[in-house]
């Protein structure tokens, strides 16, 4: 039996993300997973109250945070990693095809800061790879598909699987960003799903499928395998057909352009220019 981390999440309803303070309750060792920056698009403000919260809940629960984690660069929401970095000193992990990632978008925003390099992140992983967790390990599995950098964490009985999969209700992640593909997905979904069937699983995400009224972010593999409507009963071709006519009728989503921008710098904000101000680019007609 696989020992059990603690977990406690917390809900960024503004970008409907999911982020997780987990540890193993014997050491008192911490990572956080997917941590959301507030960032108002209106007036270009950013806040650290969503990760103060976390901070405050590692606190309460006498926990030492040791890694900063995560899944992929994501698409909707700003990292808080750099300031849960500098309250913690935990180094900031990504998986190691954020380079491919990084190359992709510097181009497309012309940011020259960008090395394109795995810079700024602290620590690249690889598939298969083991990070230390107290007692607890934390193994690394590279699940591309929504991007081609995305990794899932799993941690003894519980995994934390990004964008690769939502509720059984909901389906799965959207393929079509820049190195997406539905056929790398479903397979990356596979290699979850070979999973034992308790073992707990932990989105990023959740935007209440229609008929739900809460909002919900844990689940397991055996129900990932039974009831997911995109998945369950599906062969791979019907799933690339489905996933791919999905794709072609979604809006892009809202903070994509800020949070590329930011994310692919493990969410450091871009350097300030010469009157002491920091920017944001709106590329026109580029993605």
């Amino acid at each position: 039996m696989s020992q059990a981390p603690q977990v406690r999440a917390f809900f960024h309803e503004p970008t409907y993300t999911v982020s997780y303070l987990v540890w193993d309750p014997a050491a008192r060792r911490a990572a956080v997973i997917d941590s959301a920056l507030d960032f108002d698009p209106k007036s270009g403000r950013t806040a650290t109250h969503a990760a103060q919260q976390i901070l405050d809940a590692a606190k309460a629960e006498g926990v030492a945070v040791d890694w900063l984690l995560e899944t992929h660069a994501h698409a909707d929401h700003l990292s808080a990693a750099p300031f849960l970095k500098q309250a913690t000193n935990a180094p900031i992990a990504i998986g190691e095809h954020i380079k491919a990632v990084q190359k992709a978008f510097k181009n497309v925003f012309n940011l020259g800061y960008v090395t394109a390099d795995g810079r700024p992140f602290d620590k690249l992983v690889a598939d298969g790879e083991t990070l230390k967790l107290g007692e607890l390990e934390i193994e690394v599995l590279h699940t591309p598909g929504h991007t081609p950098a995305c990794v899932s964490y799993r941690i003894g009985d519980a995994v934390f699987v990004g964008d690769t999969m939502f509720m059984p209700d909901y389906g799965t992640a959207r393929t079509d960003f820049p190195g997406g593909d539905a056929r790398t997905l479903y397979r990356s979904i596979q290699k979850l799903l070979a999973l034992p069937d308790e073992t707990r699983v932990f989105l990023c995400h959740d935007y209440k499928a229609p008929g739900r009224d809460a909002y919900a972010w844990e689940t397991t593999i055996g129900e990932e395998r039974a009831r997911n409507v995109h998945l369950a009963g599906k062969s791979e071709d019907e799933f690339v057909a489905l996933r791919e006519a999905r794709d072609r009728t979604l809006e892009m989503p809202a903070l994509i352009l800020p949070s590329i921008q930011v994310n692919i710098q493990a969410g450091e904000l871009p350097p300030p220019e010469d009157n002491g101000v920091r920017y944001l680019k709106l590329p026109l007609d580029a993605l």
